[in-house]
């Protein structure tokens, strides 16, 4: 009986491996190149970064996406039609109603349409944006709710290098 040599496959098989061990990844970007969170989370610095990072923080339901967009001095205002008042609550409010409803939540599908209205001012410090979205929640035990509407954001930051922060919002929507 005649011996077949492996040692030629173990070479060849070593070479293989060195080679692929050594290359990169072709689908993984190289180190240092872009910022990995803009193209789902945004850039919080620009407007649109602004918004697509309040969207993925209502699909994600990540509050600790969330916080970092909304100021300290935050308003929340909202018209109570039973009592033909307007109603507002603050920041640490606006937090804790938001977190529950990002754990009542099986998903949250957020789309944000056109930008009806866009002031900025102060140096490019302040920006009052009105948007109209359509919101679908689904939530355990219940159909899922749908509204649309319109948000009267006013968007500050500290100079024009900085990232953009919720400070009002006016819900102007049909919940």
């Amino acid at each position: 009986m005649k011996r077949r040599s492996t040692s030629g496959f173990t070479a060849c098989t070593f070479v293989i491996l060195s080679v692929f061990q050594s290359s990169c990844n072709p689908f993984a970007p190289k180190l240092g190149e872009g910022n990995p969170d803009d193209g789902f989370l945004g850039d919080q610095t620009t407007v649109s970064g602004f918004f697509q990072l309040f969207r993925s923080a209502y699909e994600l339901r990540d509050i600790s996406i969330y916080e970092p967009l909304i100021d300290s001095t935050f308003v929340f205002i909202y018209r109570d039609f039973d009592a033909q008042i307007d109603r507002q609550w603050g920041f640490t409010q606006e937090l804790e109603t938001t977190r529950r409803m990002f754990q009542d939540a099986n998903w949250i599908q957020l789309k944000w349409n056109q930008i009806i209205a866009e002031d900025v001012a102060e140096g490019s410090r302040r920006s009052r944006i009105i948007r109209s979205f359509n919101l679908a929640i689904s939530i355990e035990g219940s159909d899922v709710l749908r509204g649309d509407g319109n948000v009267n954001f006013t968007l500050v930051r500290s100079d024009s290098a900085a990232t953009w922060q919720l400070s009002r919002w006016r819900d102007e929507s049909e919940l």
